[in-house]
């Protein structure tokens, strides 16, 4: 299947990240190289474009979409691993950041990557197909309380604890290995008079998030790429739902210095550093047009950080 995927708020993007001809941009999650397209096409021979993804499929896509250039660097690795990348690399700061946490296209419409609910196939959802945690394992072995909490947690679901409830009781009888398996488990135990949207929408988010460990490092890779950057530099995160955006936000807003002390206290305690500024006060969002074109981008938000020129340890 060929690897389509069409960037989400790219011109934005290209725009926030304020791209000096001769410097060093990270594409953390590049793809099938729509966003690295871009930012390559405005470097000159001495920039350098460093392409990171946990997905070998879209790296050997994104060589070959950006094989009339030299000046990029493909790495196999997660974002979360910035600052462990950069120092391999032996390179100390960047100019700028792009992470874009979307799900791509191709890994949701390619069937046997298990990311969609409405194409049958087997239950997997792994960006890294070689990790060892997959959804089939999470459906089949977490025990019931945990499985309703993530479900809950990560999903945001309301009738997670039904919904774990009835796996657990008809796993007991056949493992359940197949996404529309699991989609009609959901489906009976789910009032249709509740329904916002897909049924499984939320539950296969969850499981996603779970499988990907998408969440739990995400404030850290959000100061940790603040830091990589050099004076003046741009970090660039796209996020598609609420819990992602609310952990980019709080992290942003702590890198600028937001002081968490209670009020009346003389002297700020909480050891609040300053390493720069939020460029957008609020997310940018796609244009109508966008959302038009590609219904993908339509829950998308863009933040934007500048670094300033302080160091701390």
């Amino acid at each position: 299947m060929e690897f389509n995927h069409t960037p989400v708020l790219l011109e934005e993007c290209i725009q926030g990240l304020n791209i000096k001809e001769n410097g060093i941009y990270v594409d953390g999650t590049i793809g099938g190289a729509g966003h690295s397209l871009k930012i390559i096409n405005n470097l000159n021979s001495e920039g350098l474009l460093i392409g990171i993804d946990r997905d070998k499929e879209a790296l050997e896509v994104a060589k070959k979409r950006l094989v009339g250039f030299k000046n990029f660097r493909l790495v196999h690795n997660n974002h979360d691993n910035i600052l462990t990348i950069l120092e391999e690399l032996e390179i100390s700061k960047v100019d700028g950041i792009l992470l874009d946490l979307g799900v791509s296209s191709y890994q949701l419409d390619e069937k046997n990557r298990g990311f969609s609910y409405t194409k049958e196939a087997n239950l997997d959802m792994r960006m890294d197909k070689s990790q060892n945690l997959d959804a089939k394992y999470v459906v089949n072995k977490y025990p019931e309380k945990e499985l309703a909490n993530l479900i809950y947690e990560y999903g945001e679901e309301k009738f997670s604890r039904r919904i774990a409830r009835r796996i657990c009781e008809l796993r007991k009888e056949k493992e359940i290995e197949t996404t529309l398996e699991l989609v009609k488990i959901i489906e009976s135990v789910v009032p249709r008079n509740k329904l916002d949207g897909h049924p499984a929408k939320r539950t296969f988010q969850a499981i996603r998030i779970e499988v990907n460990d998408e969440l739990k490092p995400l404030y850290n890779t959000t100061i940790n790429s603040i830091k990589a950057l050099k004076p003046e530099g741009r970090l660039c995160i796209i996020t598609f739902h609420s819990l992602e955006d609310r952990i980019v936000k709080r992290a942003m807003q702590d890198a600028s210095g937001k002081c968490v002390c209670p009020p009346g206290l003389p002297n700020c305690v909480c050891g609040a550093k300053d390493y720069g500024n939020i460029i957008t006060k609020k997310p940018i969002l796609p244009t109508d047009k966008e959302m038009q074109e590609n219904s993908r981008s339509k829950s998308a938000k863009l933040r934007i950080f500048e670094r300033n020129n302080k160091e701390f340890e």
